[in-house]
């Protein structure tokens, strides 16, 4: 019995492994499949609304242009901050190596000796062709939503037809399980994402007002940027924090000041990300921030930046559809944060 239960477990692994890396190679076919229906999930209700009184496929067109339109506004406030700083970068980038070099310079003289073998390989010029190839990967980034984009058009004309075949094929309780999970994740992935932009706007918001108190140039900049990387837990606050102090050390030139502008950021994001968020969140999205911080790892190794995005609405998906029967309940339980001795919200 021991025997048997160790061979399957190792079957699970290795199925787990074989899946994850069929998922890594196959990113240009399964991304694009799984951002279209977290954007079906959430745009459904409009569509369903839409179409109670409209014509089928002029609901679908009002759709999609609200989607086209919400990505183009989104893409050009994060474009116009991310590139304003940019510009910033490259016209000063002679300042910015003299004070890379004073920097590595001074670890250097207090014994940090891996800052030399740091400097050989970073520098301005290293900075510059990240950059450029940042720009470079606008093209793969808008092919991208192209093929997402028509995934969504079919998808939004599939869900009633598929929900009927799904409850005709499949037996009662595996096509409540099944349809159940579908309309949780959905309504869980719609609170996720007002909820994440809400604190986006918060924290963008605070931290314009933080640089413009501090006298930090590009004020509005820095807050649409927190704004833009919010989205992406663990890795974008951190980002969102890191560049403004930077930039805070080259425009101060003070060490002082930059590390006050860092802990001031630092508080701005512990208590929306730690204290407001979660009590907002409520139970309903509650999961432990070892699993949030895994998740977001583990994607982004998978399917890069949108990885990062994607990879907290997937954990979500995969704890709302074990909630969903007996078998696997133990498991989302485990992987939760619900704290139960509160009332539970939403």
């Amino acid at each position: 019995m021991v025997k048997d239960r160790t061979i399957l477990v190792l079957l699970g692994i290795i199925a787990v492994i074989a899946a994850l890396t069929t998922l890594h190679l196959s990113a240009v076919i399964f991304a694009p499949v799984a951002c279209a229906l977290f954007i079906i999930a959430i745009v459904w209700p409009m569509q369903r609304t839409l179409q109670s009184f409209l014509p089928k496929l002029l609901a679908l067109a009002l759709v999609v242009g609200a989607i086209v339109i919400a990505f183009v506004l989104f893409a050009s406030v994060a474009a116009w901050g991310f590139g304003r700083i940019a510009r910033s970068l490259i016209s000063d980038a002679p300042r910015f190596q003299m004070l890379y070099d004073q920097a590595v310079a001074w670890l250097e003289e207090h014994g940090v000796v891996v800052a030399g073998i740091w400097g050989e390989h970073f520098n301005m010029r290293w900075a510059m062709g990240m950059l450029q190839g940042l720009t470079a990967r606008l093209n793969t980034l808008i092919s991208f939503w192209l093929v997402v984009l028509v995934y969504v058009l079919l998808g939004l004309l599939e869900i009633a037809p598929l929900s009927r075949r799904i409850r005709t094929v499949l037996g009662p309780e595996t096509a409540r399980i099944l349809i159940d999970g579908c309309s949780l994740t959905a309504a869980k992935f719609r609170r996720y994402m007002l909820i994440r932009t809400m604190m986006s706007i918060v924290t963008g918001a605070m931290i314009w007002v933080l640089a413009l108190a501090f006298g930090l140039q590009f004020a509005a900049e820095w807050g649409v940027i927190a704004f833009t990387l919010n989205y992406i837990p663990f890795i974008g606050s951190f980002i969102a924090t890191l560049l403004p102090t930077l930039y805070a050390l080259a425009q101060f030139e003070s060490l002082q000041a930059a590390l006050i502008v860092f802990a001031c950021l630092n508080v701005i994001q512990f208590v929306i990300g730690s204290y407001i968020e979660p009590r907002v969140a409520g139970n309903a999205l509650a999961v432990s921030s070892f699993v949030v911080l895994f998740s977001v790892f583990l994607w982004t190794f998978l399917w890069g930046l949108f990885g990062a995005f994607i990879g907290v609405p997937i954990t979500i998906a995969i704890l709302t559809f074990c909630e969903q029967s007996p078998a696997t309940q133990w498991l989302a339980d485990l992987q939760s944060a619900k704290d139960d001795g509160t009332e539970k919200q939403g």
